[in-house]
């Protein structure tokens, strides 16, 4: 937490989910700014602080480690005082979450906005309704009036980025367009099993990129061990920041990803997105932005979808949405798009 607080009209934004929904909240932090006339601070859980980095629309970042250090009453209270004293004009509770509710409260902050289905709604002082918006990013808008046009996820990559990214990238010999491949995702039954199958189909076409997080090796290792030692691929996997793998999406001719992070990485930085559904629907509002964007989903199913997020195991035991979705169903969406991309690099 940086800064001392003053007596003068100031916003927040309260979002203490994964670092994908901060990138969709956004939009939000921008829209707000520009009604308050001046930069918002943004209370995230401290895994997301830094895809928030250099963003103009941001005062301060604060950290809230609601399951390590400030877990429990005494953190809790610790971080209400410590907004208390920043007297807030209005805050923007992005996250539908009680202890979001809760926190603006405790810090005495006289305009609360959230979402009128929310859990802890009855603490807002102003509880929107979302009407319906497909989309994530539309959803948090409404919480400032939306927007007159159109808005988009942003990050800042800085040099440091992009130094770790022309590292990357000229260690695994790549110097010209390239394919990334996000085969993680937080939750188990995301995660589509045939991304091994798929770089061995795209390896003759194209260059390749692995993004995740210390904790996805496995499935990076298991792509690297189908191509073989002889098949160079730019493995990010743990070793690039947030911000740095959306540089490094950034570069890329497109990204296919599970319904995870990465994808709102991408739509962040423009790139062109093959996005992987199974336990969960597009309807949801969590699908890809980016221009080109393709959508992969399995047959209908009965049991779809299953759950909010995706289990850690389907509840069938069957994960038949993922399982069923073959390699050639994927690798036709790739090649389209990327014929598609050459079209229009040529018409340009």
């Amino acid at each position: 937490m940086t800064g001392a607080g003053r007596s003068v009209a100031r916003g927040l934004v309260i979002q203490t989910a994964f670092y994908g929904d901060v990138i969709l909240t956004t939009p939000l932090i921008r829209r707000a700014a520009e009604r308050l006339g001046a930069p918002v601070d943004v209370v995230v859980i401290p895994a997301a602080a830094p895809v928030l980095a250099d963003n103009p629309h941001i005062r301060d970042v604060l950290t809230f480690d609601k399951r390590g250090k400030d877990r429990g009453l005494a953190g809790f209270l610790k971080l209400a005082r410590a907004l208390r004293r920043r007297r807030y004009a209005v805050a923007y509770l992005a996250q539908a979450s009680a202890r979001s509710s809760l926190l603006a409260l405790a810090a005495r902050i006289p305009r609360r906005i959230g979402f009128r289905a929310a859990p802890g709604a009855w603490m807002y002082t102003h509880a929107v309704a979302t009407r319906a918006e497909p989309h994530q990013v539309e959803r948090l808008l409404a919480l400032a009036d939306g927007a007159p046009d159109r808005r988009e996820p942003e990050i800042y990559p800085g040099s440091a980025e992009r130094t770790a990214v022309d590292a990357l990238l000229a260690e695994a010999g790549i110097a010209g367009s390239y394919v990334v491949l996000a085969p993680a995702a937080h939750w188990g039954t995301k995660r589509w099993p045939y991304f091994p199958g798929l770089a061995q189909a795209l390896a003759p076409e194209s260059a390749l990129a692995i993004v995740g997080g210390s904790g996805d090796r496995a499935d990076a290792r298991a792509i690297r061990t189908a191509l073989g030692a002889a098949t160079p691929v730019a493995d990010a996997t743990g070793r690039l920041s947030i911000l740095a793998a959306g540089e490094l999406i950034r570069r890329a001719e497109l990204l296919v990803s599970n319904d995870s992070a990465p994808v709102h990485l991408a739509s962040a930085v423009g790139t062109p997105t093959i996005e992987i559904y199974g336990p969960t629907v597009p309807l949801f509002g969590f699908a890809p932005r980016a221009p080109l964007s393709r959508i992969v989903e399995p047959d209908p199913l009965p049991c779809r979808p299953c759950h909010h997020h995706g289990p850690a195991v389907c509840p069938l035991l069957h994960h038949k949405c993922m399982r069923d979705t073959p390699i050639s169903r994927v690798l036709a969406e790739v090649r389209t798009l990327r014929q598609i991309l050459r079209i229009r690099a040529r018409s340009s």
